[in-house]
């Protein structure tokens, strides 16, 4: 079965052709941070424009690279949910429009899904049962998965995600937007010891994160420094490690008490190369395994939708002409 892939959840364009037989034969992506930069955040009604915008001219430069027509695709899939209201629909509406015109089968497809099975496109895979960090600017949770769509979660951010921790601490140090990838730059210029910063919830059994308190201690360490560049520096140091401490710690938990050996990480920060360092050691030293996305398919992309729609529509899931998108949808209620 080939399918195009359609992810509008936010502020990338994102469209993909997976097949099931050839795997990814088509991925093509559009960024909207340059739009957005100047505001210091998205935008929700740029961004849905924008995605209007470049929505058609990515479907047929997928189809090219993929050498395909409309007649050799067998579904389509969108992100139905969670995301921003706005740009959902439009990628739902054109997803299903197509489907209805190509005579085709459509499902939406659940953004943290996407995500959680980004790893299934690489050359080595995990088994089931595993378990996935997915940490992002909107989310962080650790999932046990047992089966494709068969997700118990285990742990959730309770107020701020990490990588909305990173955003908002990069703004805090002038880092401008996005900040999370400039701040674990300049973090490599700092000293992590310098600054002591909370591990929140570490002493709490339970699984659940929270980073809002974290954003609030570096606010104020940051108030009483001379904000200089070294200042800057040591203070990012000192928060990625205070992340990724939590990170780590909360996956071991989650690891021991389900006596998985494979875990998963996914999600704009699972491209963080401390965290990706730190997880590396912990699962070696505990004898498990390891996988990762490759970084492009660790933000939004459509290549994650494509896969993820292909394996529900070979299950038989379908989409009727009604054109629903969930802005709020937990992976708990993906059925």
């Amino acid at each position: 079965m080939r399918v195009l892939g359609i992810e509008t959840s936010c502020d990338e364009t994102g469209v993909a052709i997976y097949d099931s037989e050839h795997g990814l034969l088509a991925h093509t992506l559009y960024s909207q941070v340059a739009l957005h930069a100047r505001y210091g955040g998205v935008v929700p009604e740029l961004a849905s424009r924008d995605h209007v915008r470049c929505l058609l001219p990515l479907i047929q430069q997928a189809l090219q690279q993929a050498d395909s027509q409309s007649s050799d695709i067998d579904g389509v899939a969108y992100t139905a949910g969670p995301g921003l209201m706005g740009a959902l629909l439009v990628g739902a509406s054109l997803g299903r429009s197509l489907a209805y015109a190509w005579q085709k089968p459509a499902v939406g497809v659940h953004h943290m899904e996407g995500h959680l099975l980004a790893v299934m496109l690489e050359a080595q895979i995990p088994t089931f049962p595993f378990i996935a960090l997915l940490v992002s600017g909107g989310h962080s949770l650790l999932v046990k998965v047992t089966a494709m769509g068969e997700y118990h979660i285990l742990g959730e951010s309770i107020d701020d995600a990490a990588g909305e921790a990173f955003d908002k601490t990069a703004k805090l140090l002038g880092l401008g937007y996005p900040g999370g990838a400039a701040l674990a730059k300049l973090a490599e210029q700092g000293n992590p010891q310098r600054f002591k910063f909370p591990r929140p919830l570490i002493d709490k059994p339970n699984l659940d994160f929270s980073f809002s308190g974290l954003k609030t201690a570096v606010r104020n360490t940051l108030a009483q420094t001379a904000g200089s560049e070294q200042d800057k520096a040591d203070i990012a140091a000192g928060f990625q490690l205070a992340v990724v401490d939590t990170l780590v710690i909360k996956t071991q938990r989650a690891l021991q008490q389900t006596a998985c050996r494979q875990l998963v990480v996914a999600g704009g920060v699972g491209a963080n190369q401390a965290l990706r360092a730190a997880l590396q050691d912990f699962m070696v030293q505990y004898g498990g395994k390891v996988y990762f996305p490759r970084h492009e398919f660790c933000t939004d992309n459509g290549a994650m939708i494509a896969y993820v729609g292909c394996q529900r529509l070979m299950a038989g899931y379908r989409n009727d002409l009604q054109i629903k998108v969930t802005p709020r949808w937990p992976i708990s209620n993906l059925d």
